[in-house]
């Protein structure tokens, strides 16, 4: 009787520890969908960007294609690749710094009604990205604490649970300032 009642105790909190890697997980996951909501809007934006800025600086061509390149090869990161598409997206966004950085060459560009709205709504995107990517990391951090703690980790390894990767620029480079050569 009382090897029924310790077995039935290790199977309620086997149940337990499964049911919240389970919810650590799909927290994970829609951290993860936030994050890519808000880079698909930048990059939705990214041409009119780039129209805007052609009509002005059409000798900045080689700038101009660089980003259309990093954009799409943003783009065509796998969905699940977070450290693929962490890389990706921050070298887009040093080329969209330089970008920004060609309005103060030319004045009539940073005038541009087009353009300063594109800037901010470029800017206010950059916010919610940081803020989707501090969620889904926190999320991540949270999984990965449940699947590697003790006793938990036991129910993860039996249930193939497995630790999320952050989201973060892992290139020391990238975290750089843009510098802007003309």
């Amino acid at each position: 009787m009382i090897s029924l009642a310790i077995v039935a105790v290790i199977a309620l909190y086997a149940i337990v520890v499964y049911n919240g890697l389970v919810k650590a997980r799909q927290m994970k996951e829609e951290a993860w969908s936030g994050i890519d909501v808000q880079l698909k809007r930048r990059a939705d934006l990214i041409p009119n960007l780039l129209e805007t800025v052609k009509g002005y600086a059409t000798h900045e061509k080689e700038t101009l294609e660089k980003v259309v390149e990093l954009r799409n090869r943003a783009q065509a990161v796998p969905s699940g690749d977070v450290a693929g598409r962490a890389q990706a997206e921050g070298l887009l966004s040093q080329a969209l710094g330089r970008i920004f950085a060609l309005a103060e060459a030319y004045p009539d560009l940073k005038a541009n009604e087009n353009f300063a709205e594109l800037q901010r709504s470029l800017e206010t995107m950059e916010g919610e990205i940081q803020m989707s990517r501090r969620y889904y990391n926190g999320a991540a951090r949270d999984l990965n604490v449940k699947v590697e703690s003790f006793p938990s980790n036991l129910v993860a390894m039996v249930f193939k649970f497995i630790k999320a990767p952050y989201f973060e620029i892992e290139n020391p480079d990238d975290r750089a300032v843009p510098s802007v050569k003309f």
